[in-house]
């Protein structure tokens, strides 16, 4: 597992092409917050892009799970 996983992509690359062992990449608090964060200031604007973007880098960094505070949306009952 690879924790902080965002600012070590490398690292999960390096252990991917390294190990046969699957790799997790954790998705840390702070990193969420930071998210969140921009939601906030940019009025929910960019809110799944970023989050996206984020995930996205990490499975083509070579991560074979993703562990992660983010909730997948859902659209409102009705």
């Amino acid at each position: 597992m690879v924790k902080p996983a965002l600012p070590y992509l490398d690292v999960v690359r390096r252990v991917k092409t390294d190990t046969d062992a699957p790799v997790a990449a954790f998705h840390v608090s702070g990193e969420y917050s930071m998210l969140k964060a921009a939601d906030r200031r940019t009025a929910g604007s960019t809110s799944g892009a970023a989050a996206m973007e984020s995930l996205t880098a990490m499975r083509r960094a070579g991560a074979d799970m993703i562990i992660t505070l983010l909730r997948p949306r859902t659209p409102p009952p009705g």
